[in-house]
């Protein structure tokens, strides 16, 4: 049901999440001169043309946490499973970050620096979504479970 706050908040964490997906998400920079090598979600695209796909568990994570949020959209009947599969979209977004942070700090070639780019903030936003998608979820339940009381 997309009438219900949480739905949207839903809805805009799995668009941000496929924002971040088709965009660089950080720049190796030769320390010298030279060209920047992109690092996306599904690969490093370097200035020579090729690719090296060793970043695709990045987009790999970001993908099932997309896809989890379009089924706990649609998951509106049980309010457990929307808890239970709100916690698990965040887990995996902080999982994001850890392997980032491993791209970004371990997997730097010697002779590059690192930069982060824009679209790096975007699974942070999608965590924050998630987070009040699962408050309003909480909300109902507590509201449901005082109708049931009155009964």
């Amino acid at each position: 049901m997309i009438q219900r706050k949480q739905s949207v908040f839903l809805l805009l964490a799995v668009i941000v999440s496929v924002i971040c997906l088709s965009m660089p998400v950080g720049y190796y920079s030769p320390k010298g001169m030279g060209l920047d090598n992109t690092l996306m979600n599904l690969c490093i695209q370097p200035a020579q043309g090729t690719l090296d796909f060793a970043t695709c568990p990045l987009f790999i994570i970001l993908l099932v946490s997309g896809v989890i949020s379009v089924l706990t959209i649609f998951a509106y009947k049980n309010r457990k499973l929307q808890v239970l599969l709100c916690n698990i979209i965040m887990t995996l977004n902080v999982g994001w970050y850890i392997v980032y942070a491993v791209f970004a700090t371990v997997k730097v070639p010697e002779e590059m620096t690192f930069r982060p780019a824009l679209a790096a903030a975007f699974p942070l936003v999608a965590i924050i979504l998630t987070l009040m998608a699962r408050r309003g979820v909480v909300a109902d339940e507590k509201l449901v479970r005082a109708a049931d009381r009155i009964r």
